[in-house]
């Protein structure tokens, strides 16, 4: 018998991303805008420096939601509403959190709170809700 994931539960993941995967990213979607990839360019910006491509930042909810709970194998991401807050930047310490926030239980769906926080400053960068069928888990 599998168990079963009740509203409420949390979970929380530590992760950072290194421009090599920044540039990784870049090559694999196209998207070479300097303010991702040009420490120069980005100097002149009012970041300062080069920032993450925000769907290469929000890409840690499949990663974690598609291998482990909430979701895991098995599950199907079917929807991610995000918000883009602050600029995120390699090589620092970023925590994924996720809460569950509701169950239904008859379609085997469960709508994730998701967010991530620089855990330097302790501040949002992104936050959404994602949905997630699991027959397993819900």
């Amino acid at each position: 018998m599998t168990e079963k994931i009740p509203v409420g539960t949390e979970y929380r993941r530590t992760f950072s991303f290194t421009q090599e995967d920044v540039i990784g990213f870049a090559n694999l979607t196209g998207d070479h805008n300097p303010i991702h990839l040009d420490a120069e360019y980005a100097a002149q910006t009012k970041f300062l420096k080069p920032i993450i491509h925000g769907h290469l930042s929000s890409s840690v909810f499949t990663k974690f939601l598609g291998m482990d709970k909430p979701g895991g194998p098995g599950s199907v991401y079917m929807k991610q509403v995000t918000e883009y807050l602050r600029p995120m930047f390699v090589n620092t310490e970023y925590e994924v959190y996720f809460k569950v926030v509701s169950v239904n239980e008859a379609k085997h769906i469960a709508e994730i709170a998701t967010e991530i926080y620089n855990k330097e400053t302790g501040k949002v960068t992104i936050r959404g809700i994602g949905t997630l069928w699991n027959d397993q888990n819900y």
